[in-house]
């Protein structure tokens, strides 16, 4: 009983604090999302300790059911309008962005000496963006012109990318390093994509059909979030990627369900409380020493992967033909790093345990300050892009 209440007190209270950091975001410069990380850092165990033990230890399952909504949202993004329309920019800008990321960021680290294997993996990387602080912000924003339907249609692919570029370069670190496993590591990445797309595409197919019919064209929450639960909990068993096949799915409903007048409403409605939650928790298990730890190397993967994000943005965006302004500011729109990264600097580690520490400190510092100061260049493309 003990714990059920300081859970249920901690939760009320990380609401309230909420409509207050809504409340700034309505008169300030700053998205909400960089204060709900903000107040994290001062109500976590490093600052004031606020929050209960027990709420911090189900941070996993919080931000797995947040990334899952969140990719559900994006694949139903993914129109067959939507792909005839912008599919060029979508495929050139998300796959140029992610190459100048790992290229500038992996050249950058292995010139100021680092290790060619950690090199490479810290610049695979720093391919992936944050869908959950793009999407939100894009949300509290309101934005739905072509150019922020264009930033979250690239969002959607951004960390299919990483993933593939992960992989590639675990195998090429694992055969450096005279690792038996480095033949099968391609393998498994691919079993893992494929295999993530294969399910939620099988989920959705029947998803498509079944959803909407108790109440003609308007599919309810409980549909929504079976299909939700039932894709990310068979992904997370078979070992394969939930994101990827929530998206899938989504793609795959939006696409299918005919008869749906707005298939997605119904998941949006919930989808900021679970983000709340992500975001403080995320908050709060920062630890602050980690900021002044390698502070060099991580100085310069952030100036690194700023100009690869926005370079790449820039020649993807100029090979397909877009206007001026998405190719001046798509590349920083897409400057927050978050969940994929992290998950990617845990194999990383495993991989190369001799350098767990760089690659767990690097990650962990600049994916804050991407997170912090990420919306905040998000939210000034998006107005910038409107007023143009």
């Amino acid at each position: 009983m003990e714990h059920s209440g300081q859970i249920l007190l901690a939760l009320g209270g990380i609401f309230m604090l909420s409509l207050v950091t809504d409340l700034i975001g309505r008169h300030t410069f700053l998205p909400r999302v960089t204060l709900l990380l903000m107040v994290g850092m001062a109500v976590g165990p490093h600052a004031f300790d606020l929050i209960p033990d027990v709420l911090l230890s189900h941070f996993d399952l919080v931000a797995d059911v947040a990334l899952l909504m969140i990719g559900f949202l994006l694949g139903g993004r993914l129109t067959r309008t939507a792909l005839r329309k912008n599919g060029a920019a979508v495929v050139w800008v998300s796959l140029c962005a992610a190459l100048g990321a790992a290229l500038l960021v992996g050249l950058a680290l292995w010139m100021i000496g680092l290790a060619p294997g950690v090199a490479l993996l810290l610049g695979c990387i720093a391919a992936a963006t944050d869908p959950m602080a793009t999407v939100d912000t894009a949300m509290e924003m309101e934005r739905q012109g072509p150019f922020a339907k264009l930033l979250l249609a690239i969002v959607a692919l951004d960390d299919v990318w990483a993933l593939i570029l992960f992989s590639v370069g675990l195998t090429l670190v694992a055969a450096l390093h005279g690792s038996a496993e480095s033949q099968f590591s391609l393998w498994a990445a691919g079993i893992d994509i494929f295999g993530a797309l294969l399910l939620g595409i099988v989920i959705g197919l029947p998803g498509a059909w079944l959803t909407g019919r108790l109440r003609k064209g308007q599919p309810m929450l409980t549909e929504a979030l079976a299909l939700v639960f039932v894709c990310g909990g068979l992904a997370l068993w078979f070992d394969l990627s939930f994101l990827l096949a929530a998206m899938a799915m989504g793609m795959t409903v939006t696409n299918f369900a005919k008869h749906h007048d707005y298939p997605f409403h119904a998941i949006e409605d919930i989808e900021w409380p679970f983000l709340v939650i992500f975001f403080i928790l995320a908050g709060a298990t920062f630890e602050f020493d980690s900021v002044w730890m390698l502070g060099g190397i991580s100085v310069v993967y952030i100036s690194a992967r700023i100009f690869g994000k926005w370079g790449g943005g820039w020649l993807g965006a100029r090979a397909a033909r877009t206007d001026g302004v998405t190719r001046a500011w798509i590349g920083t729109a897409l400057l927050p790093q978050a969940g994929a990264a992290m998950g990617m600097a845990l194999v990383a580690a495993s991989a190369l345990p001799d350098y767990s520490t760089i690659l767990m400190t690097v990650v962990i510092s600049t994916s804050v300050l991407f997170e912090l100061v990420g919306p905040i260049v998000t939210r000034a493309a998006l107005r910038k892009a409107d007023r143009d």
